[in-house]
């Protein structure tokens, strides 16, 4: 009955101030993830103006790899400073929050399949604790280093753990056409006019990639504003829903 819980970076920072923490919006997000006590949570942050900005300074990207050492301390360490922010929040309020730094427990092959430990994640679950993962940067067969997002991992961590709730929380309200939140999603081509091709995201996936990533999972999502935390966490289904075609 695990649930995962995406917390997107330009929700939890300043996106436009480099390693700026969003104060305000953490803690009310810390409030609320304290105030119900989800069992089995798994909490997944994006990278925001922290991990974004050396990324961006240093070329890395999901498929522009790196040999540079100091690109790699650069990313890897600020995404820790972003990472320790979020989980002092989390145990301020009372969450037992603990952190998870994908660069020492994941990789991807030279074709660029990413695979990732997830049985230390499985015990610290069913020992009670709240995993906190993030965006990082991991090395990868062939090319030094890439960029795993923090959608990436989701997904991942949703189909090694059989996430039954999963849920993106992103700066807008849902999957939006136009100003109007999409209600439901059941195959890109419903949304590709609105997205765009799956392929044309940015480096870490904008929406078409999320949708496109999320439609593949054996459960539902959900994509939604910071107001839509509390109604998932209860059991509701805020923002867009990304339906698992069990025929697919």
């Amino acid at each position: 009955m695990t649930t995962i819980l995406k917390l997107g970076g330009s929700v939890i920072t300043e996106k436009d101030r480099p390693e700026t923490v969003d104060h305000e919006t953490l803690e009310m997000l810390g409030a609320t993830i304290a105030e119900h006590d989800v069992a089995d949570l798994c909490i997944v942050h994006g990278g925001g103006s922290f991990g974004h900005h050396h990324a961006a300074a240093h070329g890395v990207s999901q498929t522009a790899g790196t040999t540079d050492p100091a690109a790699v301390r650069d990313i890897t360490n600020a995404m820790k400073r972003l990472n320790t922010a979020v989980v002092d929040v989390l145990v301020d309020h009372g969450v037992p929050g603990v952190p998870i730094h994908p660069f020492s427990g994941a990789r991807r092959t030279e074709s660029g399949e990413l695979s990732a430990c997830t049985e230390p994640l499985e015990d610290m679950l069913a020992a009670g604790f709240v995993p906190v993962c993030h965006g990082d940067v991991i090395a990868q067969a062939g090319v030094g280093a890439t960029i795993l997002s923090g959608d990436e991992i989701v997904c991942s961590y949703a189909s090694a753990l059989d996430a039954t709730r999963v849920g993106l929380c992103s700066a807008v309200s849902g999957v939006l056409d136009g100003s109007e939140v999409i209600p439901l999603i059941e195959s890109f081509d419903d949304v590709a006019h609105v997205l765009g091709e799956s392929e044309a995201t940015d480096v870490t996936g904008g929406m078409a990639g999320k949708v496109a990533s999320l439609l593949e999972l054996e459960t539902d999502a959900f994509v939604f504003g910071v107001d839509g935390v509390d109604g998932f966490l209860s059991g509701d289904s805020p923002g867009t829903k990304i339906a698992h075609d069990p025929n697919r």
